[in-house]
């Protein structure tokens, strides 16, 4: 089964506040300000709103929406509650993000009389407990399960019987199987692929020369043919920090600082779970919306601040050189853990003093609090937040 919450974050502030149920709903801020849809009700949907449109453009389609700024700590609480209402009807759970998960309930039917009286079940308890619908899909694959529960929506059950995937996905739009981006569908559509069924009809190897193995995998997974097993969470596979403007911004050394603040934020977290890690991942976006990310693997793993800022320095430097545009979003993230050992030093010797001074910045910022300390690299910020960060007392 997957399970899919319905319009999550703004299922949850109507459960919240019921008046707002039936109503085009918004959260995301306030539209005066800088911002984008982090989701829509189904009423706001049919005025063209969806999730990371910016703000601006909502209340233009909508004006009559109502905007909600929303609140992660209790949607992450809502999160915890629905994932242990899952556990009760199978031990086999593999979350997806916040708001839906897979589950392997093989078996388990027998408890509840089929397997759509065991979907129908979830989605009544989770109704009951929570005040918020899901839509589950049924199938003998994860896959076809996803795309189920996309065809049940809202507030609804469809199973696809055994034999019946690939009949089930054929005329559906190429963009429903998860894993195809808007790339990926641009290219497809170019050659005349525009449904799944035609995909499934192309040979295994065809795509292999445009997409490598995955689009192999592609293929099979148009037909219905996918063998991933439901898998438990396990440990986070990357750690990342990022940030978007208030206004774009062309200062490069505002964005060095702002690269560096991050920097250490990750590095922190590496330290704090004893790990090094060799690769580092620059992620922009720019002010027309585009976004980029570039990856760099180190020939050793690192948990060092400065390895980490400087890995990233060089990335961006690469993408903004005669690059006009102003960026509107930095981030930093780093990925392929390694146990604590040795790293790599690409700093002129000086690995082993700067791992003491990372270690006792740790140390004042768990006593202190993170902002209570900060580097050199950073002392640019004070121009983009200059109001804020006036009398804060901050050691430099």
């Amino acid at each position: 089964m997957h399970i899919d919450l319905d319009a999550f974050f703004v299922s949850v502030e109507c459960a919240r506040r019921p008046e707002l149920k039936g109503k085009p709903v918004v959260v995301g801020g306030n539209p005066d300000r800088r911002g984008v849809v982090a989701a829509s009700s189904y009423e706001a949907r049919k005025f063209g709103i969806h999730s990371g449109m910016p703000l601006k453009t909502a209340v233009r389609l909508c004006p009559g929406a109502i905007f909600v700024c929303g609140s992660h700590a209790v949607y992450r609480d809502v999160s915890g509650k629905f994932m242990a209402i899952l556990e009760e009807f199978s031990p086999f759970l593999e979350p997806v993000g916040i708001d839906e998960a897979y589950l392997d309930v093989t078996g388990f039917e027998s408890l509840h009389g089929s397997l759509n009286g065991m979907a129908e079940n979830i989605r009544r308890q989770v109704n009951l407990r929570l005040g918020i619908t899901a839509s589950v899909g049924i199938a003998g694959s994860k896959i076809v399960a996803k795309a189920a529960s996309e065809a049940a929506k809202p507030d609804g059950v469809l199973e696809i019987a055994p034999g019946e995937e690939a009949s089930f996905l054929a005329p559906l739009e190429i963009g429903r199987l998860q894993g195809i981006g808007k790339k990926t569908e641009a290219m497809l559509k170019g050659i005349g692929i525009s449904t799944l069924g035609k995909l499934a009809q192309l040979p295994p190897s065809s795509l292999k020369a445009r997409l490598g193995s995955y689009g192999e995998t592609l293929i099979l997974h148009a037909r219905g043919i996918d063998n991933r097993p439901v898998e438990p969470p396990g440990e986070a596979k990357s750690i990342s920090r990022e940030t978007t403007f208030a206004e774009d911004v062309h200062h490069r050394k505002i964005l060095e600082a702002m690269l560096g603040q991050l920097s250490e934020h990750v590095g922190a977290r590496l330290r704090k779970r004893n790990r090094h890690a060799r690769c580092i991942t620059l992620k922009l976006r720019f002010s027309d919306f585009s976004t980029i990310t570039r990856a760099h693997t180190l020939p050793a793993p690192t948990d060092a601040d400065q390895v980490i800022f400087a890995t990233g320095l060089n990335l961006m430097r690469k993408e903004l050189a005669g690059n006009p545009l102003a960026v509107r979003l930095i981030g930093i993230g780093v990925s392929c853990f390694a146990e604590k050992g040795w790293q790599m030093d690409m700093l002129g010797g000086d690995l082993p003093r700067l791992e003491n001074l990372n270690r006792a910045l740790d140390r004042i910022r768990q006593k202190y609090g993170f902002d209570s300390i900060s580097t050199g690299r950073t002392f640019y910020l004070e121009e983009l937040f200059k109001t804020s960060q006036a009398g804060n007392g901050q050691a430099k």
